[in-house]
């Protein structure tokens, strides 16, 4: 058997899981992987991403419940969902995208509370064994280079 190494994991893994709201702080504290701010909602990279230049959308206001955002918040992650999209199609090339909302714990968010829209790039072939039997993601390029090249290309 071979070993696959994702050390970038462990921080993810033992992390404690009642610290304050990542979506709530990271925009109080100018987090360095904020790509762009609006007046209700801000993108942000994903530190523990899917695949290279995974992205984040999400409201300012704390809430899990998409039924409780405002026709406002609601047409700002859409808009800046799209500026986030052109960029990273301008920066990274990929082939195609999956883009939504986990609503809830048991649809997959890793974060209920918080409702955010993920941004995925995805191209032919960039998933395989790997995350289905190995619980790894293939991370080719470090997250402050993807930043820098899909931020280069927003408005």
């Amino acid at each position: 058997m071979n070993n696959i190494w994702a050390p970038w994991r462990i921080e993810y893994i033992t992390s404690p899981k009642d610290l304050p709201c990542v979506f709530c702080t990271a925009p109080e504290a100018k987090d360095k992987l904020i790509l762009t701010s609006g007046r209700l909602c801000f993108a942000i990279m994903n530190l523990f991403p899917y695949t290279t230049g995974h992205c984040m959308v999400a409201p300012y206001r704390h809430s899990g419940d998409l039924t409780e955002l405002s026709t406002e918040e609601l047409s700002e992650i859409m808009t800046m969902t799209q500026s986030i999209l052109t960029a990273i199609k301008s920066a990274l090339k990929p082939a195609g995208f999956n883009v939504g909302f986990n609503l809830g714990e048991v649809a997959g968010a890793g974060i209920a509370d918080h409702l955010h829209m993920h941004i995925v790039p995805r191209w032919q072939g960039d998933t395989n064994f790997m995350p289905v039997l190995g619980d790894a993601h293939i991370i080719s390029e470090h997250i402050e280079n993807t930043r820098d090249k899909i931020k280069g290309n927003l408005p």
